[in-house]
């Protein structure tokens, strides 16, 4: 209970920063583009620059005064109130603008969103109450006067508490500066950056002042503390070097995209697998600092993404050599303290960088592509050649999986790759992937030691597929230099691991699905009832006994059944097969709906399956359900006659 009361309040102050520093970061990443190219006009069109050009030096000023905060103010205040609160938001941050001589990247993250919250709250206050013809009037004239009230406030009170706060922040960093202090900030800025915050550091705090210090010197050392590329490169050459497992095969591949791409979050992962070597990249951080202090060097604009080759269009011309060391230098250290901290630790990082992937996607709030997919490719050697889908009974969620996994990888041009389906009783370790419910990954995974192992929480529409399918355009070079079908190593041959092509001899769909099998409208209103009435027109058929249905009961208790698309399919437990007479399906539609464990379901398909007989409907099924128009004709049909002939030209196909 005492770790209960400590640990929710450090966990809420952690997510609220973060969220806070990914609003932050919001404001800014979607105008890089504009800072780009103010950059590039900089660095080349200034006195001091590469191609000095009076007439074209003249788009300096207006962009960094007046182009890029407006934009920021009104990415702010979109994201508080959509395209209102974004034109509120952007006349708010000319306020700050006209009453301050300094560029207001910071004055503008703070009026473009405070005004379009004020905005949106006004119009919390009449929505509903205006009378119709006039909210054209009051909408317009609302806006245009609370924009003008913000730009007041923003010019006579925003702008000078900004410009004060910037002024003593250059007062404390060239404090810093003059005293060899500024290596210092890298304790905070690189384990902020494994929280996300870096964004926020680098754009909403470094960036503001090293434009004013550039401005006014032609370069700034500020730009480059959060975006050397150099720690972060060192971290990932030791995992290469001293590293193990999935981590040091997949480490090659992150150095090049965090070095050249400029994606620092793909060394996250490798952090909080073995959070002390952060020591690494902070120590990595301050030599790249120091090293910036001594030579002088600096950069003219943020260097964004922080790949080498921005840093290098940013850098000064007189800042080469310093850049360049610096960067090599933090990277070199970087090195040797990761390396020293991975020899002298445990080596178990090859088995932990999947789940610290996972706890950095947690964190960030969304998935990282990047991160996953490299660790994906490190987890899978040479081509991928099988798919498994496994659940508890290999009979219908697995199948209906394997179908449409199937179909997108065929699609992709690689018809060689053998998708099946099995009971996780049945798994053997020879398969490259293997896909699970992600409430039975625990269950599929000590079988199946090697492969790599995909969880999903909806076996029809997965975003996840979409990331086997390029993990196997990746893993397979090219369709025609993978092996021919027939040279495939056949998967166990268990009585649920069989592709659809295997079965196309099997038993014909309409004997599996007959017309005393559908029904158009189920008279169920929970879910419960509608196993019992799916079930019992698989009783009816022949096709099960009664304990074959309380089995499907059971099924659902441990995991749904529910595949999207308004599609569920019970059937029974991997130990109820005994209680199959002969395969069948069965059909209730709910027009109206019903909740099947909170998603709305109407379609429910009952599902009994001995040899693989059931399978090629369940492809059918599968396909339908995947194509909304389908859908749409199953939910019109008006007779059983219909949804037959449905199902049968979709299996023609």
């Amino acid at each position: 209970m005492e770790t209960e009361t400590v640990e929710k309040p450090r966990a809420g102050l952690r997510v609220g920063v973060q969220k806070f520093g990914t609003f932050l970061s919001g404001m800014i990443m979607p105008n890089i583009g504009a800072f780009i190219a103010w950059g590039l006009i900089t660095a080349l069109f200034i006195p001091k620059g590469f191609l000095p050009n009076e007439q074209l030096a003249l788009l300096v000023s207006p962009m960094i005064t007046f182009l890029l905060p407006l934009l920021i103010g009104y990415t702010g205040g979109h994201a508080i109130h959509g395209l209102r609160g974004g034109v509120v938001g952007a006349a708010a941050t000319m306020g700050v603008i006209v009453g301050t001589d300094i560029p207001m990247f910071i004055g503008a993250m703070i009026m473009g969103p405070l005004a379009a919250w004020v905005m949106k709250k006004l119009d919390a206050l009449w929505d509903g109450r205006i009378k119709p013809g006039f909210e054209m009037l009051v909408n317009n004239f609302s806006a245009g006067i609370v924009a003008a009230i913000m730009a007041i406030i923003g010019m006579l009170l925003v702008g000078p508490a900004v410009k004060a706060f910037s002024q003593g922040a250059a007062t404390a960093v060239d404090f810093l500066v003059q005293h060899g202090l500024l290596p210092l900030t890298s304790i905070l800025i690189e384990p902020a950056k494994i929280l996300f915050l870096n964004n926020a550091i680098n754009h909403g705090i470094l960036t503001p002042l090293g434009t004013e210090e550039s401005l006014n010197a032609g370069k700034s050392m500020l730009f480059l503390l959060e975006s050397n590329p150099g720690p972060g490169l060192g971290l990932l050459l030791a995992y290469t070097v001293f590293g193990r497992g999935m981590a040091r095969a997949s480490a090659p591949g992150a150095a090049l995209i965090q070095f050249v791409g400029g994606i620092h979050e793909i060394y996250f992962p490798y952090v909080l697998m073995k959070p002390v070597i952060v020591l690494a990249p902070i120590l990595g951080g301050m030599t790249g600092v120091f090293t910036l202090v001594v030579t002088g060097a600096g950069l003219r604009s943020p260097a964004a993404p922080g790949s080498i080759l921005a840093v290098f269009a940013a850098a000064s011309s007189d800042s080469y050599l310093g850049v360049t060391l610096s960067v090599l230098f933090a990277t070199i250290v970087s090195f040797v303290v990761a390396g020293l901290i991975l020899k002298l630790s445990k080596n178990t990082e090859g088995d932990e960088l999947g789940e610290a992937t996972s706890k950095m996607e947690a964190m960030k709030g969304k998935k990282s592509s990047v991160a996953s997919a490299l660790v994906s490719a490190a987890a899978t050697s040479g081509p991928i050649r099988t798919v498994v889908f496994a659940c508890d009974a290999g009979m219908g969620s697995s199948a209906m999986g394997a179908s449409v996994l199937r179909n997108k990888i065929k699609d992709a041009g690689f018809g060689d790759v053998k998708v099946t389906n099995s009971a996780i009783a049945n798994l053997t370790d020879t398969y490259d992937i293997v896909v699970t419910h992600q409430d039975l990954a625990d269950r599929a995974k000590p079988k199946t030691g090697s492969a790599t192992h995909v969880s999903v929480d909806n076996f029809m529409n997965s975003p996840r597929y979409d990331e086997i399918v390029e993990l196997v355009r990746t893993s397979n070079t090219a369709p025609a230099d993978a092996a021919p079908a027939e040279t495939v190593p056949a998967a166990p041959a268990a009585a649920d691991s069989a592709s659809e092509d295997e079965n196309a001899e099997a038993q014909p769909a309409h004997e599996v699905l007959a017309a005393d099998g559908v029904v158009l409208q189920g008279t169920a209103t929970e879910r419960d009832a509608a196993i019992d009435e799916v079930g019992q027109l698989l009783m009816q058929r022949g096709s099960v006994d009664a304990d074959y249905v309380l089995a499907m009961h059971e099924r659902e208790t441990s995991v749904s059944t529910y595949m999207g698309n308004f599609l569920a399919i019970p059937h029974g437990t991997n130990d109820a097969k005994e209680h199959i007479n002969h395969s069948a399906v069965a059909v209730v539609r709910y027009p109206e709906g019903i909740d099947w464990g909170g998603k709305d379901v109407k379609f429910v398909v009952g599902v009994a399956g001995l040899n693989n007989e059931h399978l090629k409907i369940l492809a059918s099924i599968a396909k339908i359900f995947t194509n909304k128009d389908q859908v749409a004709q199953l939910e019109q049909a008006t007779s059983v006659e219909e949804i037959l002939d449905l199902f049968g030209k979709v299996n023609t196909k």
